[in-house]
């Protein structure tokens, strides 16, 4: 991975800038430079752990903070569980274009959850809490108005796994790909679909759907 002062991180600041045009996203100044020290943080990490698929700067802008940026302006400013965090995403990026509120981040996996204490701490991202715990064993109190789950599961059984999760009154946002409509088809009982959010496809091209549910005794 490049360090940080070659054209390929200059690149990389370019392309964030040009996405958030596109998303119509008015990041602060501070925020925007803490994310991509997230970014130069994740690419130090992963020499020598593989928490992510994507390498170059650029690809992580648009993979990881921009897709993750894109659920921004759908999200109720209460307190957050990201479900399945991974190496912090969408966590991490909304937990600083957010710095009011509280964001929780859920993974089973060690080595991920180590990195994203790590990047919360180095970051000074006080509003972040890590939980290394399996969704179905985890049991907050109280339950978070605002699930958000980004590669966690097929749908039917990501509600399954995590609707308890859920509180009375709150939502469920599953960050999806093009196939979403499909699976709606295997809604649980229980929950109710609120509605299929279309995204700006800044992944590779690829077109991302945010499907909104609801339990159904709160919708």
């Amino acid at each position: 991975m490049p360090p940080e002062d070659t054209p390929a991180w200059a690149e990389a600041a370019a392309v964030l800038d040009t996405g958030l045009a596109r998303l119509d996203l008015d990041l602060p100044a501070t925020a925007r430079d803490t994310a991509l020290h997230l970014l130069r943080l994740l690419a130090t990490w992963n020499r020598h752990y593989n928490l992510t698929a994507l390498h170059t700067p650029s690809d992580m802008v648009t993979g990881h903070l921009l897709d993750s940026l894109a659920v921004l302006p759908h999200l109720p400013a209460l307190r957050l569980l990201d479900v399945g965090t991974g190496a912090g995403f969408p966590g991490l990026p909304l937990a600083i274009a957010r710095p009011q509120v509280a964001h929780v981040l859920l993974d089973s996996n060690l080595k991920k959850t180590r990195f994203v204490q790590h990047a919360a701490l180095t970051l000074g991202l006080a509003n972040v809490e890590v939980v290394r715990a399996r969704a179905e064993q985890y049991r907050p109190t109280p339950p978070f108005p605002v699930v958000v789950a980004r590669a966690f599961a097929p749908l039917g059984r990501l509600l399954r796994t995590l609707g308890h999760l859920c509180a009375p009154g709150g939502r469920i946002y599953a960050l999806k790909g093009p196939a979403a409509a499909n699976e709606l088809a295997d809604l649980p009982p229980g929950f109710l679909h609120v509605d299929s959010v279309p995204l700006p496809a800044l992944t590779g091209g690829r077109q991302r759907t945010l499907l909104i549910l609801a339990r159904a005794d709160a919708a």
